[in-house]
């Protein structure tokens, strides 16, 4: 059987003749029995005299794996610098770890191939912007795997999609096309359903064990060709027989996976699936991440672009609000300005709905005594509590601890304040101020629930709601006719994080949810309220000019050593004593800097340094393109190895992750 990196070697019994690559199979391994993949088969025992033990049996009579998905995993565990094993296990169902069912219990359950109809709608005709991306994009193609498609908000990106779709399924090849979101998803699929029926499947993790192997059992057995909606996990899918692969907003970072291992980004692994099964990308976005730009404009990739809205609408128009005057002048209603609240009313006055967008959920982010400073945290993260009002709780938005809401302070019976504003302290004052209007709240608290999310968004679209209150949900991808104002909350959150990236995600967010408003019949307007209305990401989100925005980070990334111009590695070191923590990560940066010199940095505290009790340091490793980057990673890993194995830090938590965001 296969002997691979992480792979275990065992023998096949005389009498099982029929096991083959990508079979699942029972194995001893210690004290219990575990199910494994076939990787590789050996005439000879490739261990030399070494005695292996036998496989207990195999589960399958036919493959559940295809060679392809072995070749892909192998290259995303050499990547990412993860276990096979752990690749194995996010890549496969969980009903495929269960010995007692089948790919045949799997054709057996289902009743139907689709929850979409049989008849379908006749695809939208292009206009002439859409016709000239569509073909841009087939001839670079010729040229080119990639193709990034630049389109603003509301261009028809994905009508361009549905013809590349047909066109590919047409040609007797499947289409995977990945969605950053499972919320994204919902409105998505009833959308494509129209035109592409039964031939659509839908996987992501919302989706009950039993629906992912079947799904995972159709792409596998498929005759016919499919359209695969799937969130990231769907890149591990059988995709032999796909011949486009699409990445919708690919510029989000819902498409890296952070916890567990493997930490892949989804549009890397696509790129190269794409090259093993000898298959085609299409990357997507109003606002492309500055790597996918860098590689477009340089020529790595091909470029299309849709520089206009669907039907020549105007691009949204961006104000910005002073908070700081606003607050002076005394010309506040809550959180909201004036200028703000008076929008708001005549959107209501003219039957329009309105999008109001708070990045952060619950009803405060701080509870504060008045008197002596106290503030809740988590007994397991080093993090404030974030007040849930309604439901009377404080809670930790990284792993869950939640405890009662003190009347008075703990500490000196003083007075609890609160600090800041969530959605859920919008969702009242909006509520206040607008008594007749009716509101909804669009986050992860009202959204638990399979179908929360498809009701408000069904709501919203049949006009049942007025005002949507969310956080970045509402960013993303959604169609509504009738939204003509965006109402931005908070926004200096956005940017102020502590990542190269702040600025680059900030314009991002803020044009994407700016591309919500204003779809159909008029031009809409974005008020954001701010206190940096100096801020440089204005100068460029006013006049919507993002490449410019782009070009101009380029020389900041290169200076400082970051993307796209270096590769990052981030190695983090975890450990519930705090000390050991510090000591384990001291001597691995010390030795990351004798072999790597100044591409090491030395131990960075993070801004949330605890988690789940465990203490956290990083230290970061930046390796110029042109270098060998599969060489420095070989190295790493020794270095970690090294430093796991020095007395006293066996018990160190140390990994690494590639292409951190």
């Amino acid at each position: 059987m296969a002997i691979n990196a992480n792979a275990y070697t065992y023998s096949v019994p005389a009498s099982d003749t029929d096991i083959q690559i990508g079979m699942r199979v029972l194995v001893p391994l210690g004290n219990k029995q575990l199910i494994g993949i076939v990787l590789n088969l050996y005439e000879d025992n490739p261990n030399g005299n070494v005695t292996i033990k036998d496989i207990v049996c195999t589960l399958d009579s036919r493959p559940v794996v295809t060679h392809s998905q072995i070749q892909l995993w192998q290259w995303i565990s050499g990547y990412y610098m993860c276990a096979l094993g752990d690749v194995m296990a996010a890549a496969l169902p969980a009903k495929a770890f269960d010995r007692t069912y089948s790919l045949d219990n799997a054709a057996k359950k289902q009743k139907k191939p689709s929850d979409f109809a049989d008849e379908t709608d006749d695809l939208a005709t292009l206009s002439e912007s859409q016709r000239s991306a569509l073909d841009s994009i087939k001839h670079q193609w010729q040229q080119k795997d990639t193709v990034l498609l630049y389109g603003v908000t509301s261009s028809g990106k994905t009508e361009v999609y549905t013809h590349i779709i047909q066109q590919t399924l047409d040609q007797g090849k499947s289409v995977l096309y990945l969605v950053p979101e499972i919320a994204l998803t919902t409105q998505l699929t009833s959308r494509l359903g129209r035109y592409f029926g039964s031939c659509m499947c839908v996987y992501h993790s919302r989706i009950s064990d039993v629906q992912r192997m079947q799904t995972y059992k159709r792409v596998l057995d498929s005759d016919s060709p499919l359209l695969i909606v799937a969130a990231r996990s769907g890149i591990y899918l059988p995709i032999d027989n796909v011949g486009v692969i699409i990445v919708d907003e690919e510029h989000e970072q819902s498409y890296k996976q952070t916890e567990p291992a493997p930490r892949y980004h989804a549009r890397s692994v696509a790129i190269m699936a794409t090259r093993i099964i000898g298959a085609k990308v299409l990357l997507g976005s109003a606002t492309p991440a500055l790597e996918s730009w860098y590689n477009a404009t340089t020529g790595k990739y091909g470029l299309a672009t849709m520089e206009e809205r669907y039907r020549g609408l105007s691009l949204p128009k961006i104000s910005v609000i002073d908070l700081n005057r606003q607050y002076h002048r005394k010309e506040m209603y809550g959180h909201f300005s004036d200028p703000l609240v008076e929008r708001i009313r005549k959107e209501l006055a003219d039957h329009k709905q309105v999008i109001l967008f708070q990045n952060r959920r619950g009803y405060a982010p701080l509870t504060v005594c008045r008197r002596c400073g106290y503030t809740p945290r988590c007994t397991d993260c080093d993090t404030p509590l974030t007040l849930h009002l309604r439901e009377r709780l404080l809670k930790c938005h990284l792993c869950g601890y939640s405890q009662a809401m003190p009347s008075v302070c703990p500490q000196c019976g003083g007075e609890m304040r609160t600090i800041g504003y969530g959605t859920e302290r919008l969702e009242d004052e909006i509520t206040q101020l607008f008594p007749d209007a009716k509101t909804e709240r669009m986050d992860w608290d009202t959204t638990r629930r399979k179908n929360d999310y498809q009701e408000i968004i069904d709501r919203f679209s049949r006009h049942e709601t007025d005002i949507l209150i969310g956080t970045q949900m509402v960013t993303k991808g959604l169609d509504f006719d009738a939204v003509s104002l965006v109402g931005v909350l908070g926004a200096d959150h956005i940017w102020s994080q502590p990542s190269f990236r702040s600025y680059e995600r900030a314009y991002q967010m803020l044009e994407q949810v700016a591309g919500r408003a204003g779809r159909k019949d008029k031009q809409g307007e974005i008020i954001i309220q701010t206190w940096d209305k100096d801020n440089p990401v204005f100068t460029y989100l006013t006049s919507h000019t993002y490449t410019a925005f782009l070009n101009d980070q380029l020389p900041e990334r290169r200076q400082f050593r970051f993307p796209p111009f270096y590769r990052l590695i981030t190695v983090v070191v975890r450990h519930a004593d705090e000390k050991k923590t510090d000591d384990a990560a001291l001597l691995l940066a010390k030795r990351m800097q004798q072999v790597f010199g100044k591409r090491a940095t030395g131990v960075v505290v993070p801004l949330t340094s605890r988690v789940q009790k465990l203490h956290i340091r990083h230290i970061q490793l930046r390796i110029e393109k042109e270098a060998n980057i599969n060489k420095a990673k070989m190295m790493l890993t020794d270095l970690i190895r090294e430093t796991n194995g020095t007395a006293g830090y066996g018990s160190v938590r140390i990994y690494a992750d590639v292409d951190p965001m």
